[in-house]
């Protein structure tokens, strides 16, 4: 094996860690939230580490796998922040730990706008 493949399957075996340790943050866990949290950034940075070392091991589809990263780089975080959005909309219950909630108080103050906006004529 070449020296650049070596690193490739290294910095690949290093995503499959932190795929692993995104799992047992799925199960570890309090609430739905932290869950969304532990799984996004492990699987967003594991399956980043593992596509570059694949892109360092097979050089010659570098550049598909380039666009794969770009696009899980933009999708992956939108779609968490959407799932948690709808998560606390629909009030899914937080964990008792948890100590700020500046959505709801966002979502309060938007509320109290709404109702205290004057009647147009």
């Amino acid at each position: 094996m070449e020296t650049i493949e070596i690193i490739g399957a290294f910095i690949t075996l290093i995503g499959s860690v932190f795929l692993l340790l995104g799992s047992i943050g799925l199960i570890r866990m309090p609430d739905v939230f932290t869950r969304i949290q532990a799984g996004t950034k492990a699987s967003t940075l594991g399956t980043l580490l593992s596509l570059f070392g694949l892109g360092l091991i097979y050089l010659d589809i570098a550049g598909k796998i380039f666009l794969l990263i770009v696009f899980i780089l933009i999708t992956n975080p939108v779609s968490s922040h959407m799932l948690a959005r709808a998560a606390h909309y629909i009030g899914i219950k937080k964990a008792d730990i948890t100590v700020v909630d500046k959505l709801s108080t966002f979502r309060k103050n938007e509320q109290n706008n709404e109702t205290q906006k004057p009647e147009a004529k």
